[in-house]
């Protein structure tokens, strides 16, 4: 039986079929994924049908196959880039999302200083972690939009660029992904996977290293299901031909000392300056080894780029060529409160999640993907577990416009501080857990 037409051209498949093969843990046909994919694309299959089913997928899983089908009917359903014609490797880079995950900023011009491109296609924030796009535009004049022609002229003559993807990029995604967000079906690995990968590879890089968050302040919250992710983004990238990797990191605590959209520019920047949170530095280092070799710069040492102020060079030319003026003062917040340490010792744990929630409590994020943001507000911690603290201390102060928010974002943060008595070891969670490669 064919489904209803909407037009003269009679439709191969019947959602209703699709939904029940999935729904009774059978594998879907190639010819299957990609009507379904460029059917409800094109409004044939309604939305809670494709809801029926990506909840189909969330309980039953999909086998490697389906996923990578899956990711290439969504690819297929837009354009496809090609940096061919320029002069230098491509290597890109996506994290899961985190709290205070500034590492984009510092490590686009980073990668860019040994002769690496880095088409950097970013998102804006939406709930407790925040958008790389929604930070770079706290910096006066600065723009995210360019032009197909802009971005390659950019990358040839500055060799990094942070800029939105445009509307033409697996457009089936973007349709998909705000139906999961109001479905509850976010968390569906194969969908997760298919989502990031098929802008990924649709974006034309030749290489690719993904960071996979794991931990309260992630999506994903435990080990076995962000390794689970990882390997099936890995297999994707590479049975599409793009070298991929994956890194496992915590986001148990946050990262950096920042949360929010100018501070977390004005802590990037001090990283760029050869300063900076130890562990902004070591996982921007991380990822850029592992860019580089993936792009056949293997015999380089990142770390000296930062220090003597090549990749500082990098980012001033990134920015101003997106119009925005490195030199400009960046937004501050009207109004500040602080939390203090409630007794003496060593800060056990600083929750990732809870910072989050305050930050986007007190403006930094948006609940809705039209909300806007102030780019002042966010969250600075002045301790990191294992540091020792004391009683009256300040431990995090609070950035907002609007006064009114403090009360939630203090409620947020109420079981976010654990404080262990003084000689306590402090905890020992390496930032980089485990690496995955095909």
């Amino acid at each position: 039986m064919s489904a209803a037409t909407g037009g003269s051209r009679p439709e191969p498949f019947d959602a209703v079929d699709v939904i029940r093969t999935k729904r009774d843990r059978g594998v879907l046909t190639d010819a299957q994924v990609d009507w379904v994919v460029d059917a409800y694309t094109r409004g044939v299959v309604a939305e809670e049908q494709m809801s029926a089913l990506a909840m189909a997928i969330l309980l039953n899983g999909m086998e490697r196959a389906e996923v990578a089908r899956w990711t290439a009917a969504m690819i297929a359903t837009g354009e496809r880039m090609d940096f061919s014609g320029l002069s230098r490797p491509t290597a890109d880079k996506h994290s899961t999302g985190g709290v205070g995950d500034k590492i984009t900023l510092p490590l686009a011009p980073l990668v860019a200083v040994f002769g690496v491109a880095v088409p950097q296609l970013s998102g804006r924030g939406l709930g407790h972690t925040g958008g790389t796009l929604d930070k770079l535009e706290s910096i006066p004049g600065w723009r995210a939009a360019l032009s197909n022609d802009e971005m390659m002229a950019q990358l040839e003559e500055v060799g990094a660029v942070i800029c939105q993807a445009g509307s033409g990029l697996a457009p089936a995604d973007r349709k998909l992904y705000a139906l999961r967000d109001v479905t509850g079906t976010v968390e569906a690995v194969p969908l997760i996977a298919s989502s990031i990968m098929s802008k990924k590879i649709a974006e034309g890089t030749g290489s690719l290293v993904l960071d996979v968050k794991v931990g309260s302040g992630a999506f994903m919250k435990d080990e076995a299901r962000a390794r689970e992710l990882a390997e099936v983004m890995v297999a994707l990238g590479t049975d599409a031909g793009v070298t991929t990797v994956a890194l496992l990191t915590d986001m148990s605590t946050p990262l950096g000392l920042t949360a929010g959209n100018a501070l977390e520019v004005q802590e990037s920047v001090e990283v760029l300056a050869g300063g900076g949170p130890a562990d902004v530095v070591e996982l921007t280092v991380a990822l850029a080894r592992e860019m580089l070799a993936a792009a056949g710069c293997g015999d380089v040492d990142p770390a000296l780029a930062l220090a003597d102020g090549r990749a500082m060079d990098v980012w001033r030319a990134m920015i101003r060529a997106q119009g925005g003026d490195p030199d400009a003062p960046l937004p501050t917040a009207r109004e500040t409160e602080t939390v203090v340490a409630p007794a003496d010792g060593v800060l056990a744990r600083l929750d990732a999640l809870a910072v989050g929630v305050a930050a986007w409590r007190l403006g930094a994020g948006r609940a809705r993907k039209e909300d806007a943001v102030q780019a002042g507000a966010g969250v600075r911690w002045h301790a990191r577990p294992g540091d020792v603290v004391r009683a009256g201390q300040p431990l995090l102060t609070l950035h907002t416009d609007t006064p009114e928010r403090f009360a939630r974002a203090h409620e947020a943060l109420a079981d976010a501080v654990e404080v262990a008595p003084p000689g306590t070891d402090g905890p020992l969670t390496p930032l980089v857990l485990d690496r995955i490669s095909a």
